[in-house]
């Protein structure tokens, strides 16, 4: 069995090490190409700084990048008896090289290596999520584009309101994307800053050159005070969360119209064939599904904010192992966020519109504001043409113009999505997504 890091002559109970390593090993299983891109930048720092010499460096660092390739292709392990991603790597290595292998952990804890592989992925990770989010939001906007001459009716209460369309319906979810999108960037800027170094979180006496390995992993910046770089833990996860949290939000109240709108009793949309199921039962049912496992996964992601609140919350200064536990709740979260962004696109792609809803004389009052405001252009007090039209109402004599002439910024005759399209590639622009790539590409000798 291989020894823990921090194992002396003593072994620990057995019953001790289940329940302390949890799920990590699992868990870790995500972080390993990020850890080892971490050692690499590492080491590299470490020979710049006399820690290694330069004919240790080249083959730890050869060794490092097939490894990396290992984990890239999904055959990266950890062994039975081995604690985490940490050891494991440092075992491969000094199975290869011998007691080089052992060298690379100078300067470093296990808690500034897995802060740091922790923004490596969620870096990573994000980077996904915002291209994803993009996708979706050209869809969106494409589909409003294409529909903004189809009414439909606006409700508030759940009651007949006002003439809506779906350019304002589709446009409306493309915009809140743009909003979501300014809170992925807040979110990513947090995480892209350098906590390697801070070792436990007292920093080191070794002489790091901690804006070497900044530059090296294209980090924006340090977490320059070694402690509130370990304070850092939980803080960027939660942070992210609540961004994940705001596209969820999103894809939610969408998913809920949706499913709303394909029901018989509205008959707005219609929904693929393929993208629906049926019952067991009842031969005609062509249920919702995909958006209904949208909203409930959506509205589970929304609660991961809250649940790092509780697991962090009120901790002193300094590590506790309580923040392993974010692992276990954060990381899968994206491949859930990321799976819904996908299904949710493709639905939007190919969602069919009823374009003679209001063809239906029922919806033949959602025309009483027009009415009332044509009355005030002609001159009567609004309280006044209010009552009128009111009245008209209850001695049921109204008789609806559906002519509309809605031209202010943001309305059925003025979508805007132009300005909508340009705020999205503003969010967009901000994301140094090139420079990070680079910079990655060039550590693993891609460039």
């Amino acid at each position: 069995m291989a020894q823990k890091l921090w194992e002396k002559n003593i072994p620990v109970d057995r019953s001790v090490e289940r329940f302390t390593v949890g799920k990590d090993r699992e868990m870790d299983l995500y972080l390993a190409k990020h850890d080892v891109l971490g050692s690499m930048a590492h080491i590299t720092m470490l020979e710049s700084v006399g820690l290694l010499a330069r004919d240790e460096l080249q083959p730890l660092l050869a060794a490092l990048k097939t490894i990396y390739a290992q984990a890239e292709k999904g055959a990266f392990v950890i062994e039975e008896g081995v604690e985490d991603v940490h050891s494991q790597v440092e075992l491969m290595l000094t199975r290869q090289l011998g007691s080089v292998g052992r060298k690379i952990h100078s300067g470093r804890s296990r808690n500034d290596q897995v802060l740091l592989d922790l923004k490596l992925f969620t870096r990573a990770q994000l980077q996904e999520v915002v291209m994803l989010v993009s996708e979706l939001f050209d869809v969106l906007i494409a589909q409003s584009d294409r529909y903004r001459e189809v009414l439909l009716p606006g409700y508030t209460h759940l009651q007949i309101a006002m003439p809506s369309s779906f350019g304002l319906w589709f446009g409306a979810f493309a915009e809140s994307l743009t909003d979501d999108l300014l809170l992925t960037q807040a979110a990513y800027a947090i995480c892209n800053r350098n906590p390697l170094g801070s070792a436990a979180g007292y920093g080191s006496s070794f002489p790091l050159n901690r804006t070497m390995t900044a530059r090296l992993l294209g980090f924006d910046s340090l977490n320059y005070n070694v402690v509130y770089a370990q304070m850092g833990r939980g803080k960027m996860e939660r942070t992210v969360a609540f961004a994940l949290a705001s596209i969820a939000a999103t894809l939610s109240r969408l998913a809920m119209d949706a499913c709303l709108f394909s029901s018989q009793n509205f008959g707005f949309v219609k929904l693929p064939d393929r993208f629906t199921t049926g019952s067991s039962i009842m031969p005609h049912k062509k249920n919702p599904d995909v958006f209904e496992l949208t909203r409930a996964k959506c509205n589970k992601i929304q609660g991961l904010p809250q649940q790092i609140i509780l697991i962090a919350n009120n901790l002193p200064s300094g590590y506790f192992r309580d923040l392993q536990i974010i692992k276990e709740i954060f990381l899968p979260s994206f491949d859930e966020l990321k799976d819904c962004l996908r299904m949710v696109t493709q639905m939007m792609c190919e969602i069919e519109i009823n374009e003679h809803i209001l063809d239906d004389a029922k919806y033949a009052l959602l025309f009483s504001v027009e009415e009332v405001n044509r009355r005030v252009w002609a001159g009567v007090p609004f309280r006044d043409a209010y009552k009128q039209v009111g009245m008209e109402i209850e001695a049921g004599t109204f008789n609806a113009d559906p002519t509309l002439h809605h031209t202010h910024e943001g309305s059925i005759g003025n979508l805007c999505n132009d300005r909508i399209k340009g705020l999205k590639q503003e969010r967009m622009d901000a994301f140094p997504f090139e420079r990070v790539n680079c910079a990655e590409k060039h550590l693993l000798g891609r460039s």
